[in-house]
């Protein structure tokens, strides 16, 4: 019953926040604040899967005029939990082909995205130097997953080097963000648990040039990867306190 009425008000609710916002996107267009706004009302959805979302370092979600925020992605419901965290003059780097999802692929195109063609490398390049120019010139925050993909329980996936090539060409600190392990989210079970979202200490990259790709890349996974764990021990404690 719990998980009939759950799955029916989410796709209400998700409905009308796609159709609301891409309204809203349409008067707007590719405005710098359109995804910190939106964003915040999909944070909102979270009590309704039974997730408790605990969000830390917000103050540091702003240091500078841009910077470069790197997230893991580990399934659909970063939507509802990293988004949460999402401060203004803030956009993401996603595939090329999100824009063929329904309502969602539209939306994100408007509310002023960058899309990127992974699978053609000129092109990929081209994306990131003018990502990197809007950066510059327009003091635009970016968000990527530098995992690429969805982890899907799988941990820290390798990082790939687009997001410190951006970093380092726009000339501005990384800021990683993490959130704890998910877990086995079930719309049928009425409490699923404690996720922590933590925005951790910039990272800078003055001075640092293209060969220093690599080694900037393994110091961010270093410093996320010491971090999960210590965030998924905690939460685990949490979840099994709030579940007694």
């Amino acid at each position: 019953m719990l998980l009939l009425f759950r799955s029916l008000i989410l796709s209400v609710l998700l409905v009308l926040v796609f159709l609301l916002s891409l309204v809203y996107s349409l008067f707007q267009p590719f405005h710098r604040d359109n995804v910190h706004r939106i964003a915040r009302y999909f944070g909102k959805v979270s009590p309704l899967l039974g997730l408790k979302v605990i969000r830390r370092g917000e103050e540091r979600m702003k240091p500078e005029p841009a910077v470069v925020y790197v997230g893991n992605h580990q399934n659909n419901f970063d939507l509802f939990i990293q988004s949460s965290m999402v401060p203004k003059g803030t956009v993401s780097i996603g595939k090329k082909s999100l824009v063929w999802i329904p309502f969602f692929g539209q939306l994100y195109w408007l509310t002023g995205n960058i899309l990127i063609d992974r699978k053609n490398r000129s092109k990929a390049i081209a994306t990131i130097e003018n990502a990197a120019r809007k950066i510059r010139d327009k003091a635009l925050s970016v968000w990527i997953f530098p995992e690429g993909t969805r982890s899907r329980g799988r941990g820290l996936l390798p990082f790939k080097s687009g997001a410190f090539h951006t970093a380092i060409q726009a000339g501005v600190p990384i800021v990683p963000v993490i959130s704890s392990c998910q877990g086995d989210i079930k719309l049928g079970r009425r409490k699923n648990g404690v996720v922590i979202v933590e925005a951790l200490e910039p990272i800078c990259t003055k001075g640092l040039s293209r060969e220093d790709v690599r080694e900037l890349a393994q110091k961010v996974y270093d410093v996320m990867q010491k971090r999960f764990e210590e965030l998924n021990a905690e939460a685990r404690r949490l979840s099994q306190a709030s579940a007694v």
